[in-house]
């Protein structure tokens, strides 16, 4: 998979993907970035990418054309069948894991951060596919977004992690959070290690895990357990865990 990124900071996404599983990635030619500055593209001397909004108001909007011919640019570089051409913007679809797993299989994801007030309305109705938002708040452009996008999306590309189910018991990979995670030293003063851990039997470490992962998404994200249906074992794992909070009321 490759990203190209449409940014007017395009040292601010290549410096934050430098690091960690994304720049190893990069390394290891398992996913590809380029950056795109609207700049490269402009028709005038000043290099001019935003202008005043009609109608009036606030702010600048950046202009249709420089970022039309930055899109084209990474299309034409990069000539995938299989590609998407994403906005970052607040009034976008907010971005989970369910959207970024079937992203996964785009050869090409074009990521446009934008700035100022907003971007030319006309661009985003004719070249982009859809529009992604990180939440329900305001940042002061998509490079971080896109930064974010990048990462995520790495991590679910063949041989990027060390071990193929790590991507897999992630929070929000199949719909739940993670359950705690322990390592040595077993005994410290903040507390032991849970007995099942280190007893050696993995059936029951499995079934702990289930039952934590969904106690804790019960406790702090129950709006994500109304969305996922429940198996039987998995519903008498959760009234357990909810005996056991209640107990220790």
């Amino acid at each position: 998979m490759r990203f190209d990124v449409i940014t007017l900071f395009p040292e601010m996404v290549l410096q934050g993907a430098s690091y960690g599983v994304t720049g190893k990635a990069i390394a290891k030619g398992l996913v590809g970035l380029s950056v795109w500055n609207p700049r490269d593209y402009t028709l005038d001397k000043h290099r001019t990418v935003d202008d005043k909004s009609y109608g009036g108001g606030p702010g600048m909007v950046m202009k249709y054309q420089p970022l039309f011919d930055a899109v084209c640019a990474a299309q034409q570089a990069y000539p995938h069948q299989c590609r998407k051409t994403v906005c970052l913007s607040p009034q976008g679809k907010t971005i989970n894991q369910a959207l970024l797993k079937q992203a996964s299989d785009y050869e090409q994801l074009i990521l446009v951060a934008g700035r100022y007030e907003g971007i030319d309305e006309r661009f985003i109705t004719a070249v982009c596919d859809e529009e992604w938002s990180l939440g329900d708040y305001v940042i002061s452009g998509g490079e971080l977004g896109a930064l974010i996008v990048i990462d995520a999306l790495t991590r679910l590309q063949p041989d990027v992690l060390g071990d193929e189910n790590s991507a897999k018991q992630d929070s929000h990979s199949d719909g739940l959070l993670d359950y705690p995670h322990f390592t040595r030293p077993e005994h410290l003063s903040a507390g032991d290690v849970p007995s099942v851990l280190v007893a050696g039997n993995h059936a029951q470490i499995d079934s702990w895990r289930m039952k934590q992962a969904l106690g804790r998404t019960w406790l702090r994200r129950p709006d994500m357990l109304e969305k996922k249906r429940l198996n039987a074992e998995q519903q008498k794992l959760l009234e357990e865990f909810k005996t056991e909070v209640d107990v220790y009321k």
